[in-house]
């Protein structure tokens, strides 16, 4: 599939967000998924600076919008194995900063023009365009109105990520045509926002509303926002385009963080050699000219200083946690007052409390490193990347529930031993100092259990591999319906049989114990679309079983696409999801095709512990040591197997070796038999020509009798 990513900012080129980063990861993630994918961003000054001298200028032209016409120049470069396309204008982009401008408006709808004008122009016409945030918004909504007159566009589906909806791209009337060149008509449908009072245009419900498909960059973010205080006004239009949203959790660059060898960080370490995460502490200690307290917890905050960080929270908890004996940096740029407040609390703490303003990458990634706990209580937060960076060094999370924090941090608690972190999930400064005093009591309490912590953290899977998959998942079902190539019944059952069975086997260590001993499950499958046809499984408390027709006696029927249900079988797709989008219907027992969702469960082992083991007094460690006991017997009976069947082979090859032996010892004495076997042929060969030279001379034949004799 041909992808184009359109970002108003892509790493390492110009960056002021989470959004650069999403540009630089996803589109070689989505490469390596096999789809042909190119990116597009502005050329700002910062990019001339810096890579002028790597990219290539392709050709030149103009576009016209509003009542203006604008040059467009098109250069091409490259990016982590990816195709880059910038977009020239000196007017516009040549300047110190990306965004702040009063023209922002003009200057992304200008961009937005000059992508469209410029697809006839690029190596490939995309099939699907990627737009993020408000920036690349009225992309989509020139792409709709070409689409009315321009038949080479038409084909062309859009994808819009919400990043952050607080930002949306809101204009005045007037500025419909004047500005962006667009009909009166395009108020009514669909750019028209009337909130608290104003009548403006707005990019972002616009494109909300146009897109093919709509995606916010965590499931639970995509939630918040059919409620006021996340909507900003959109939650009406969130309910409205709910039926093409999807939440996908954006992810990191996994070898980018690798603490073994990050050379950002002055020592490495690794999951089994921490011996340098020790070092990393005190060398960031001296540097924000801490005193060296190996036993002390340190605490960090590494984002920008404004009141949606959490910073108010923090100010109030700070005398508090501060008498806790612990110690804490806060880096970052940001508001004012906020610099003013914490340049005072390194006064009042010294040697206890670390700040500094002047944010460098480097130095967020040796506090990343070198910090135990790293506090994250955003108001709200669609994504966040920071916790992921932190946890990826091995540092424990400490985070409010929301957004992508709830979907990235799983809070600890002692009774199971579940969890790599710590969170609180209403918005004050008391649940923000109870998560914190949780957090601190268990690294003094218990180190043997935040070692494990941190072992999950290093160890848990942020690539975007996933992410990449859930986003095919979704350009997919977007264009043409998701139908890939033909498949007959038969290849479709074998693969969707095969994938279950080894995930129900694989399961089956978890949940066995906790199953009836007459344990029984049947549940047809109908498989729709390509490789369309009707098999059921059949679940037992010790085995597997399936079958390529038709079952009467099926507890519930499911009914899905063959791409639905290998996502299912994939953890690239959710159960649940499907089901509420009709995408996956059920007939019978709900409840009991509901069981599907564990016994083929995707994920860790973690999960699923957490998902099928009732607490019955049984602590999770418990339960682990039993499954790990599981386990070893059956690795163990799997190697006696395995031995039981090498010694039968090599019996096998000792009798075939012995009976090669003895054949080749009988072989001499047969000679002569042979030997006179072939005298004997000849002499019938004689006898043959004898009767035929009779016969040809009239002489009765010769009997058998007679043939004997001669």
């Amino acid at each position: 599939m041909k992808i184009l990513f359109a970002s108003s900012e892509c790493a390492p080129f110009s960056k002021s967000g989470g959004l650069a980063d999403v540009a630089f990861s996803l589109p070689p993630a989505l490469k390596k998924t096999g789809d042909e994918i190119a990116c597009i961003t502005p050329l700002y000054k910062c990019v001339k600076d810096k890579y002028m001298d790597t990219l290539k200028r392709e050709t030149s032209f103009t576009v016209k919008i509003g009542s203006s016409e604008q040059y467009v120049g098109l250069l091409r470069g490259e990016n982590n194995g990816v195709t880059m396309w910038f977009v020239e204008n000196d007017m516009l982009f040549d300047r110190p900063k990306l965004y702040g401008y009063n023209d922002d408006g003009y200057r992304f709808a200008f961009f937005s023009r000059a992508v469209i004008d410029s697809l006839t122009r690029l190596d490939f016409m995309p099939e699907i365009i990627h737009c993020n945030d408000w920036e690349t918004a009225p992309l989509i909504i020139y792409l709709k109105n070409d689409q009315v007159w321009r038949d080479d566009l038409r084909h062309i589906r859009t994808v819009y990520t919400i990043h952050n909806i607080a930002y949306q791209g809101q204009y005045g009337v007037k500025e419909l045509y004047n500005t962006f060149g667009l009909p009166d008509g395009w108020y009514k449908g669909g750019l028209g926002f009337e909130y608290e009072g104003r009548h403006d245009i707005n990019f972002m419900k616009g494109a909300m509303l146009m897109a093919d498909a709509v995606s916010t960059v965590s499931p639970t973010y995509a939630k918040e926002l059919h409620y006021p205080e996340f909507g900003m006004g959109l939650q009406g239009v969130a309910d409205m385009v709910e039926y093409k949203t999807y939440g996908i959790l954006n992810g990191i660059d996994m070898d980018h963080y690798d603490p073994s060898k990050d050379t950002n960080l002055p020592f490495n370490f690794s999951v089994d050699d921490m011996l340098g995460k020790a070092k990393c502490k005190a060398y960031i200690q001296e540097k924000f000219g801490l005193k060296k307290r190996a036993n002390w917890p340190l605490l960090a905050q590494v984002a920008r200083l404004n009141e949606q960080k959490g910073i108010e929270l923090i100010k109030e908890v700070l005398p508090g946690i501060m008498d806790m004996g612990v110690q804490l940096i806060v880096f970052g740029q940001g508001e004012q007052k906020y610099i003013d407040y914490f340049n005072w609390a390194k006064q009042k703490w010294p040697g206890q409390l670390g700040f500094s303003s002047d944010y460098t990458e480097a130095v967020a990634s040796e506090i990343f490193a070198g910090a135990d706990m790293y506090l994250m209580p955003s108001r709200f937060e669609p994504c966040g990347l920071s916790q992921m960076m932190a946890m990826r060094m091995g540092t424990i999370p400490i985070v409010h529930e929301t957004g992508g924090l709830k979907d990235s941090v799983r809070p600890y608690s002692n009774f199971d031993g579940m969890g790599d972190g710590f969170s609180f999930p209403n918005y004050n400064s008391k649940s923000l100092y109870m998560a914190i005093l949780q957090a601190v009591r268990e690294y003094y309490g218990e180190p043997e259990v935040w070692e494990t912590l941190r072992r999950r953290c290093m160890t848990k899977d942020f690539s975007w591999d996933k992410s990449a998959g859930l986003y095919n998942r979704m350009y997919g079902e977007i264009f043409d319906g998701g139908e890939g190539e033909p498949i007959p019944f038969a290849e479709a059952y074998e693969n969707l049989s095969s994938i279950f069975e080894k995930l129900y086997r694989k399961n089956l260590v978890i949940h066995q114990d906790n199953m009836d001993d007459d344990y029984h499950l049947a549940v047809g499958i109908q498989i729709t679309g390509r490789g369309a046809g009707v098999f059921y499984v059949e679940l037992t408390k010790y085995d597997f079983a399936s079958a390529p027709y038709h079952y009467d006696g099926a507890d519930a029927m499911i009914a899905a696409s063959y791409d639905n249900l290998l996502g299912m079988a994939n953890g690239t797709v959710n159960f649940d999801r499907l089901f509420m989008n009709g995408q996956l219907k059920v007939e019978g027992n709900v409840a009991r095709a509901a069981e599907l969702r564990k016994l083929f469960f995707v994920g860790t082992e973690d999960e699923a512990i957490d998902i099928w083991m009732p607490r019955e007094g049984r602590s999770r460690r418990e339960t682990r040591a039993k499954i790990s006991a599981k386990r070893a017997a059956q690795k163990a009976a799997e190697e006696a197997r395995a031995e039981e069947e090498a010694r039968a082979a090599e019996e096998a090859k000792a009798k075939e070796a012995e009976e090669k032996a003895k054949a080749k010892e009988a072989k001499p004495a047969d000679k002569p038999k042979a030997k006179s076997a072939g005298a004997k042929t000849t002499s019938s060969k004689a006898a043959s020509t004898k009767v035929s030279s009779t016969k040809a001379t009239g002489a009765k034949s010769t009997t058998a009798k007679d043939k004997k004799k001669s």
